[in-house]
């Protein structure tokens, strides 16, 4: 049996949420699936296939998913990988598309890592800390913006995906 990592990083559990919606999807196809903290990964050398997410705050992600593709670059080039970010928030945030900061475009083309996804975040008032977070949190952007139905789709895909690569 084919074992995926969903390894994800955020600071709310926004992100986790995704990665745990991912998981979930993945196991309905019949993968063996570990959902983990990014900052919990010491290698990928067991898993066929990974999947790595990450929260963007201020255009950037977390430090510890790009410790996880910088400490295992090798490894990830010998398997498919997948990269989603999560954090728009607002009106039109599952429109955005949001490109990757640039070391992590770099180590995504470095891996061959398959097209990156954005889905909508959630911003809670009352988790916001810090002057940007508690302005915006008075605003429009208040609110859970995931799309759970587009996320489900995507890990789905991801699905089919490594198993007609292991078809192959």
């Amino acid at each position: 049996m084919i074992t995926v990592l969903v390894a994800y990083a955020g600071k709310r559990g926004g992100t986790r949420g995704i990665a745990e919606v991912i998981g979930e999807e993945l196991r309905a196809a019949e993968f063996a699936v570990d959902v983990r903290d990014a900052a919990e990964v010491d290698g990928v050398a067991e898993y066929g296939a990974v999947v790595v997410g990450s929260a963007l705050y201020y255009a950037r992600w977390r430090p510890e998913a790009v410790r996880l593709l910088e400490r295992n670059t090798e490894a990830l080039r010998a398997r498919p990988v997948w990269l989603f970010h999560s954090g728009p928030c607002g009106p039109g945030a599952n429109l955005a598309r949001v490109s990757l900061p640039a070391r992590v475009t770099l180590l995504a083309a470095a891996i061959d890592a398959g097209r990156t996804e954005t889905f909508g975040g959630r911003l809670d008032p009352a988790l916001a800390d810090g002057v940007l977070e508690k302005l915006l949190a008075r605003g429009n952007r208040v609110g859970d913006f995931r799309d759970w139905h587009r996320i489900r789709a995507w890990a789905r895909d991801i699905g089919r995906r490594v198993r007609s690569r292991v078809a192959i």
